[in-house]
């Protein structure tokens, strides 16, 4: 176990989940980082480290069962508990019309982002009671009902679902089950949406990092 405070983070290795991660571990969190790029994560932990923080690394596919079987028993092994549970990993494919939606690309949208979901729930429910945590879900009503937005905006908007019904479970020995809604930043699959668009222009990742754990007075 470890006497600092600990993060489970999702979608580390990028993006906003990286960011969030890396400004925890600058606060002296220890994190708990799953994504499935190796590449990125290691980048991350370098990061941390030079901030003076810690970070377990998980390289794994949110499609694997088995392996989100294991995190949670993990978890609580080495740790015991979690301080807050960050879900920032997101699978989307290629904008489509939904009528000529890839087959492949609509089942990977719902294992990843749907039903990956409501079992990291069950996994780390147990971790958040018994350290009174909280989870965060970051969410993106912008393109639900958007053209060619189909996938994105329904599995949005069903984790955003699956989110709220666990929250309204009245769960009085957990801290808060909330969603944040960032500024558009420069990430990656913001890139390959709006390819065109003007990037100087977006809030950097940082800085809505920053402003989520302001606003949850970290």
């Amino acid at each position: 176990m470890t006497d600092r405070k600990t993060a489970l983070v999702t979608g580390a290795s990028r993006g906003f989940g990286y960011a969030v991660a890396e400004a925890l571990g600058a606060k002296g969190w220890h994190v708990i980082a799953v994504a499935r790029t190796v590449g990125g994560l290691e980048e991350l932990d370098d990061a941390i480290t030079a901030a003076g923080g810690s970070a377990t690394l998980v390289p794994l596919d949110l499609l694997d069962d088995d392996g989100l079987n294991r995190l949670g028993g993990s978890v609580f092994e080495r740790f015991g508990g979690l301080d807050l549970f960050l879900h920032a990993a997101f699978f989307a494919g290629p904008l489509s019309p939904i009528a000529h939606m890839p087959h492949k690309d609509w089942d990977k949208t719902v294992s990843v982002n749907i039903r990956a979901t409501g079992r990291l729930i069950a996994s780390v429910e147990p971790l958040l009671r018994a350290r009174h945590g909280r989870a965060i879900l970051p969410v993106d009503a912008g393109p639900i009902g958007t053209k060619f937005f189909a996938a994105y905006g329904t599995a949005k908007a069903a984790q955003a679902a699956l989110w709220s019904s666990w929250a309204a479970e009245a769960h009085t020995d957990i801290a808060a089950i909330e969603t944040f809604q960032p500024a558009a930043m420069p990430t990656a699959l913001r890139a390959r949406f709006f390819p065109g668009e003007d990037r100087s222009k977006l809030t950097p990742t940082a800085s809505e990092a920053d402003r989520l754990l302001h606003s949850i007075h970290l």
